[in-house]
């Protein structure tokens, strides 16, 4: 069955607006461009887990709510594997200080599954999307450690099946707010390349809607470490 991403009035009216009103401050800032800045991408890898959280849900077949305990598995190197990019601009006038767009893709599954469900997993993406402020300690080294605070939203693959197959959601969806926290460091190759690792803490709401008419809601807090590679362009 082919997914599909979908916006249901039910779960827009929970939580888009709570997480648009986190973003708005922060997101205005990063979404226009800073009068002058040094444009800088980057793309990442590395791993990702998440401690157990309790899972509310109801497949509105008679059978009321359910809550149960999940333990998740951050799946990291199963395709697709966890791994993000991020547009960020620093400053010319504060060069310490920038502005960021991170997203990133981590997932979980339950396992073991709980009973009653034959599949409860997000490995598609939970999908992280921040709109960032970040802080780079400026040094006559080759290395800057740097660390970003960052608010947003979830589109997560709510992928829910109960164990009766008379309920199954495959699609994406609006999962609800995001905050991330993240500290690392980035070595210069050249004027144009680098590297860096980081280690990185988010926590999310999910308030997914399933097929029939059921509803299912969790908070994730997702821990990732990451590698990845930068390239800057000039400023303008």
């Amino acid at each position: 069955m082919p997914s599909k991403f979908r916006f249901s009035l039910k779960a827009v009216s929970k939580d888009a607006g709570l997480a648009l009103a986190l973003a708005t401050g922060l997101g205005g800032t990063v979404l226009t461009r800073p009068a002058s800045a040094e444009l800088v991408l980057s793309f990442y890898t590395g791993a990702n887990w998440s401690p157990n959280s309790r899972v509310d849900y109801d497949f509105n077949l008679g059978g009321g709510p359910q809550s149960t305990n999940v333990a998740w598995d951050g799946e990291p190197f199963v395709m697709p594997p966890y791994f993000g990019m991020r547009a960020t601009w620093w400053f010319e006038n504060s060069p310490n200080w920038g502005v960021a767009i991170d997203n990133v893709h981590a997932k979980v599954a339950a396992n073991p599954l709980p009973g009653g469900l034959a599949k409860l997993e997000f490995t598609d993406g939970i999908n992280i999307v921040t709109a960032n402020v970040h802080y780079r300690h400026l040094n006559s080294s080759r290395f800057t450690p740097y660390a970003g605070i960052g608010i947003g939203f979830t589109t997560p693959h709510v992928e829910v099946m109960n164990t009766a197959g008379t309920s199954r959601t495959f699609e994406y969806q609006f999962g609800g707010p995001a905050v991330q926290a993240l500290v690392g460091v980035e070595s210069k190759l050249n004027d144009r390349w680098s590297v860096f690792g980081e280690l990185k803490a988010a926590y999310v709401k999910i308030s997914a809607d399933l097929n029939g008419g059921g509803s299912l809601k969790t908070n994730i807090r997702s821990n990732q470490v990451a590698f990845g590679v930068s390239y800057k362009f000039k400023k303008w």
